[in-house]
C-alpha cells in the first residue's frame, strides 16, 4: 500500500450542521483519525477557504457561486473551522483548497511529495463534492486510493451509495472505517 496518509476533507463546522445525519457520523470518523495516529499514519485535514470578498471565485462556476450565496467557507468565519470532534492534533497538517478537489488551490501535492506519500485514504464531506473530486485527481496523479464509505458523507443518500458502491470500485479500495482500522492496526 506504499506510504499512506489519511485525508479528512472539508469536515467543518457548517459543512456538518448540514450534512450530519445523526448516524454517528463524527465518531466513526475519530474512529479513523485514532487508528491512523496508532499506526503512524500522517493525517491530513483539508479545507475549503474562501478569501473576504471571495476573489477566487468566478461567476461561471456553479458550485462555487451558491456556496458564497450559503455565506459557507469564507476564511476567518467560525463556521469554516475543523468540528471540533475531529479537531486536529500536534503533528497534523492542515491543507486549504480553493476548489473542489483537496488538490486544486492547495499546496497538497508538495506535502505528499515531501513525505513520499503515494497512497491516499479519503474521508469527508460531501461524497460528491470534494471526495469525488479528490478521487479523480489523485486517480490522474497514479497514487493507490482508499476511500472509506461510511466516514464520508452526502447531502443525497442515493448519490453516495452510487459513488461508493458503483465508481470508486473502479479506482480505489472501498472499506469500512472498522476494517481499516483492523487493518493498519500496529500488531
Amino acid at each position: 500500500m506504499g506510504n499512506s496518509a489519511l485525508l479528512v476533507m472539508d469536515v467543518q463546522r457548517d459543512v456538518v450542521d448540514l450534512a450530519d445525519d445523526g448516524s454517528g457520523y463524527l465518531p466513526r470518523l475519530r474512529r479513523a483519525i485514532d487508528g491512523a495516529h496508532a499506526a503512524g499514519i500522517p493525517v491530513i485535514y483539508v479545507v475549503m477557504g474562501l478569501r473576504p470578498g471571495d476573489p477566487e471565485v468566478s461567476p461561471r462556476n456553479r458550485v462555487l457561486t451558491s456556496v458564497v450565496r450559503a455565506g459557507l467557507f469564507t476564511l476567518g468565519e467560525p463556521g469554516t473551522e475543523i468540528h471540533p470532534d475531529i479537531a486536529p492534533q500536534q503533528g497534523d497538517i492542515v491543507v486549504t483548497k480553493r476548489r473542489g478537489s483537496a488538490f486544486s488551490g492547495s499546496d497538497l501535492d508538495l506535502v505528499l511529495r515531501v513525505r513520499g506519500i503515494d497512497s491516499l485514504v479519503l474521508a469527508g464531506i460531501a461524497t460528491s463534492g470534494v471526495v469525488l473530486h479528490t478521487v479523480c485527481h489523485a486517480n490522474d496523479l497514479d497514487l493507490h486510493l482508499t476511500v472509506l464509505p461510511d466516514a464520508c458523507l452526502d447531502l443525497d443518500p442515493e448519490v453516495h451509495r452510487f459513488l461508493i458502491g458503483k465508481l470508486f470500485p473502479q479506482w480505489a479500495d472501498v472499506v469500512t472505517v472498522e476494517e481499516w482500522v483492523k487493518a493498519i492496526a500496529p500488531q
